[in-house]
């Protein structure tokens, strides 16, 4: 065990961790230079083709110091806010960390919240001021920036550039001195805890653990605590660029066990591995549960492809485990699933992989957030949906989530930040210098105004300086009230949404414009409107297409025309009583697009 060190990579979105990455691996011949390539452990399409990772990875490195070889473990992890969840599973698997800072932009949010679910593991950091080599890199202020935020001396901090392959010894150096080996009885009952699984179409579900006690060996018989379920341990092993069979993984090690599972809800991720002839007490504590924060719904287009959607989602979720699902239906859209995100990068992403790794086309509705509604009996209930909301005649009050977020930017853009948070029901609740210009901004906001388009907002006005990271701060009363959209008197649910009452005049009308220039003209007039309960407050019309039927009665008597088109009026009622408004993909997302 002396030989092992288990670290990932922390670091705030686009600070440089796959580059890192990829320079450990081939400094400690990990990869030959013939399968080398730029961001190596990416190895989804998405994540090459946006320069994100959006699921962390962990991959085996040999490394020879002072004349001892050292065996090091290390996990890859995302950047972005709304993937801390992956973040927090491969912190729970580690001993250190290595925290890597751009000179050029110093410490951003995700960066302090990062390094704060480290240390609440206790895992020791090593700083790493990286990209050195930049024109506007400025390593002698970020690390002042760093020995104010972790209260160390400077001799810790690494300088590096992992693009030019500058202080990369000294990373590995640093990780075999500082990083604590790992602890654990190598003879006593099996634990291991299961950090990651992927799903492989020919094997079944790989599972990736880290063993905190005891050694599994091919072939024993072992048990997943939380589900109950039994396996036969087929193939165990480490993980290289591809997986290498062991006989056996000791404590201190991450692995891989491939068991023929097929049924990807037996896996849960944070599980504990044990044997079942000798089980462990009781399951390693690892991380917190998945809180998804943004709702919606995805259907498949075709109705018949229900089922496929379902094997999809399942695979999907193995690999992904911060994704929640369960069944629901629509007058509009009829089966699909109601999905919990992480938030709008997160959903957006599994859109797009549900597409290119399964060929499902989907429709996705409105995101909201998930409110509570207190009854006047004093129950309370979870609101996932606008169509969960209770009737009025029993609800007492509704309350919705707020979060605490952390903005941190360049001086010159506060008065732009303020205005938009307090347009976005904002209260400012700190502000601190971190140095003479750059500011850290703490605001109470509702979770709702800031699924949308917050983001990206917040980085226009801010011309990408200031960087975002919040987390759930607890629930407020707000009145909060139903809108529906109706087209020709038939509400269309999947485009009802919960707004606060205030904004729900100007939403109503801003969303019945934008449907009139999505959905195309019929043979008849198409009402679009927005209620309240039973209140109109915003309404739009589509005119109908107009067939001449005057065009065969060349002069004459005006009597004959005006009875053709009494005629026609008849025909135009009948037929928008009877017949259904189409409407297109484009209205869905329209909602998602109120700029």
């Amino acid at each position: 065990m002396e030989q092992f060190r288990n670290f990932c990579i922390i670091a705030h979105i686009d600070h440089g961790k796959s580059t890192l990455a990829d320079r450990l691996l081939q400094v400690t011949n990990t990869v030959s230079d013939r399968e080398m390539q730029e961001q190596l452990l990416d190895s989804m399409d998405l994540e090459r083709e946006r320069g994100i990772t959006i699921k962390s990875h962990a991959i085996q490195m040999e490394y020879e110091y002072e004349g001892k070889n050292f065996t090091l473990n290390l996990i890859d992890t995302p950047g972005h806010v709304d993937f801390s969840y992956e973040v927090s599973r491969s912190i729970a698997a580690c001993e250190g960390a290595l925290l890597i800072v751009d000179a050029s932009q110093g410490i951003e949010a995700q960066t302090i919240s990062n390094l704060y679910l480290a240390m609440e593991h206790d895992l020791h950091i090593i700083p790493v001021v990286n990209k050195i080599d930049l024109p506007g890199a400025m390593p002698e202020e970020v690390a002042d920036e760093i020995v104010d935020l972790l209260a160390i001396d400077r001799e810790e901090i690494i300088y590096a550039s992992a693009k030019e392959g500058l202080g990369i010894d000294e990373i590995l150096e640093a990780i075999i001195t500082r990083v604590a080996p790992p602890e654990g009885d190598p003879d006593g009952p099996l634990q291991a805890m299961i950090f990651d699984s992927v799903y492989n179409s020919y094997r079944g579900v790989e599972v990736i653990f880290r063993v905190f006690n005891g050694t599994i060996k091919k072939g024993d018989m072992v048990k997943f605590i939380n589900t109950g379920k039994t396996y036969d341990a087929d193939e165990v092993g480490i993980l290289r660029l591809k997986n290498i069979p062991q006989q056996e993984i000791s404590t201190g090690n991450v692995g891989y066990l491939v068991s023929g599972i097929k049924i990807a809800s037996e896996v849960k991720v944070g599980d504990t591995i044990t044997h079942t002839d000798n089980p462990a007490e009781g399951a390693i504590k690892g991380f917190e549960d998945v809180k998804p924060m943004v709702f919606a719904g995805i259907y498949p287009v075709e109705t018949s492809e229900f089922e496929e959607l379902r094997a999809s989602m399942e695979k999907l979720q193995l690999n992904d485990a911060s994704l929640v699902w369960e069944p629901e239906t629509s007058a509009a859209l009829g089966f699909g699933f109601r999905c919990g995100f992480l938030g709008m990068l997160h959903m957006e992403i599994v859109q797009e992989r549900l597409e290119r790794e399964f060929d499902m086309t989907v429709i996705t509705t409105v995101p909201s957030v998930s409110y509570r509604a207190i009854l006047t009996n004093g129950e309370s209930s979870e609101i996932h949906a606008p169509a969960d909301m209770p009737d009025p005649t029993t609800l007492s009050h509704i309350e919705e989530p707020f979060i605490k977020a952390q903005i941190i930017t360049k001086a010159e853009f506060i008065g732009n930040i303020l205005s938009l948070c307090i347009d976005k029901r904002g209260v400012i609740k700190n502000q601190v210098y971190i140095t003479s210009d750059r500011v850290e901004l703490t605001f109470e906001l509702p979770l709702a105004e800031i699924v949308f388009d917050f983001y990206d907002k917040l980085k226009t006005i801010s011309r990408g300086y200031a960087s975002l990271d919040y987390e759930l701060h607890g629930y407020q009363v707000s009145p909060m009230v139903r809108l529906d959209i109706m087209l020709n008197g038939e509400k269309v649910d999947a485009l009802s949404a919960i707004v606060h009452r205030d904004k729900a005049y100007e939403w109503g009308k801003r969303l019945c414009e934008k449907l009139r220039k999505l959905i195309p003209r019929q043979m008849f007039e198409i009402a679009i409107q927005a209620a309240i309960g039973t209140k109109i407050i915003a309404r739009e019309s589509i005119k109908a297409l107009r067939k001449n039927v005057t065009a065969k009665c060349y002069g004459g008597d005006i009597t004959r025309k005006r009875k053709l088109l009494e005629k026609q009026k008849k025909g135009k009622k009948r037929m928008r009583n009877v017949s259904n408004v189409e409407i297109p993909q484009e209205a869905f997302m329209a909602v998602l697009k109120l700029d």
